[in-house]
């Protein structure tokens, strides 16, 4: 009953989220017509569980009321041949009725006794893969290279290895752009760059180090990451830039907002930098969260910026402002990663990473791989006929 009703509430959570694509494509009818049978069948579960539940519970109680009639009977008879006092009665009974009540109480409360222990359960799955680390040694603010050295991946609960014997190094400015076509591993290779997936082999290092020698919290602040699907958190425009950082000042708030070309469009709004973006950036379009994530990621100036698609929701302006963003980070000395399926999104950078089935097919100079990327293929000349004067052909 309760995996029932989790599988209710997230269709109803994904329906609202998705709302105005129900309403615009007519799907809104059969979207109900699914939330309503898994209603159903959470009712139907419900009702099952409550059906056990009162069953149990009528069963204890018809055995409570057995016993308690023996016990008075028992007494009744040890009472009528002066075997014991009649105090004995109601001693007999109370203790009966205090003895089942325990019994009584663990079928009233199963429920909620099931659910604690799927919950116990669960997070020890949890704990036991994510096993508790010593709090690492402070590493210097990395400032040279990043390296991937023979790096595969898997999503994790899944056995298909998505990314398989990725290497390549990069040094403090350079820009990388990763493309292939879809389903070739580019957002699970920026996922491992960033730390939020672990590869299965292989290491991703910084200034020499793996990225499993720094601290989360540490490692977080040399890194800005800009995922494919972009979701604000409830808070102002100012808090979501600087990663809700209680101590940050406004000037680096405005700093990261002008790299990455948004502060024009911040004070346009009603309360400029103090406007509330609502519930997962509802109040604010694609692209202006967009534009606010890439001011999220620039924030902090990281050495380490990694931006996955970060142009799929902007206009014109937008990719300029992208641009320049990417520019300028390099120019002080940060290593930009950008996966794009549009050019614009690669203009900045200056090398070049072509990923296909989840094997590196090109690495190099953005020009040197274009070239052999873009390089039209030369079909084969068909065979010439030449006709004699005597209409016999020959080739």
């Amino acid at each position: 009953a309760l995996g029932l009703a989790a599988r209710r509430n997230d269709l109803a959570a994904a329906s609202r989220r998705n709302a105005e694509v129900l309403v615009a494509m007519g799907m809104s009818g059969r979207l109900t017509r699914r939330w309503s049978e898994a209603n159903q069948n959470y009712l139907d579960g419900n009702q099952h569980a409550s059906d056990v539940s009162s069953g149990l519970g009528a069963a204890a109680k018809v055995m409570r009321m057995m016993l308690q009639s023996a016990v008075l009977a028992v007494g009744a008879y040890l009472v009528i041949h002066q075997e014991a006092t009649a105090g004995i009665i109601i001693a007999g009974s109370i203790l009966s009725a205090r003895a089942l009540a325990p019994v009584d109480l663990a079928i009233a409360h199963w429920k909620s006794f099931m659910a604690a222990r799927q919950s116990w359960h669960r997070l020890n799955r949890l704990l036991e893969s994510m096993p508790a680390r010593a709090t690492p040694t402070l590493l210097q603010n990395p400032s040279g290279r990043l390296s991937v050295e023979a790096l595969s991946m898997m999503a994790p609960g899944d056995q298909r290895v998505i990314v398989q014997d990725v290497t390549f190094a990069l040094s403090a400015g350079h820009g990388l752009g990763v493309i292939g076509p879809s389903g070739s591993g580019k957002s699970s290779l920026v996922r491992a760059l960033v730390g939020v997936w672990q590869p299965v082999r292989g290491k991703v290092r910084i200034d020499g180090a793996a990225l499993d020698q720094w601290s989360s919290d540490v490692l977080g602040s040399h890194i800005g990451y800009l995922p494919q699907d972009v979701e604000l958190f409830a808070g102002s425009v100012a808090q979501n830039i600087c990663r809700f950082d209680a101590g940050a000042t406004s000037d680096s708030i405005i700093s990261a907002a002008k790299e990455a070309g948004v502060h024009e469009m911040i004070i346009k709004m009603r309360e400029g930098y103090d406007t509330q973006v609502g519930e997962q950036g509802a109040a604010l379009s694609a692209g202006q969260a967009q534009r606010v994530a890439l001011a999220r990621a620039l924030y902090g100036n990281p050495f380490l910026i990694v931006l996955d698609e970060p142009n799929s929701n902007l206009d014109t302006e937008g990719d300029e402002a992208l641009t320049r963003a990417i520019r300028g980070a390099r120019e002080r000395g940060a290593i930009v990663v950008v996966v794009a399926h549009r050019p614009v999104g690669i203009e900045a950078v200056d090398q070049l990473l072509v990923l296909r089935d989840g094997r590196m097919q090109a690495f190099g100079p953005k020009e040197i791989v274009l070239a052999q990327v873009l390089q039209p293929r030369v079909a084969a000349p068909s065979p010439i006929k030449i006709v004699s004067d005597g209409g016999v052909a020959k080739s």
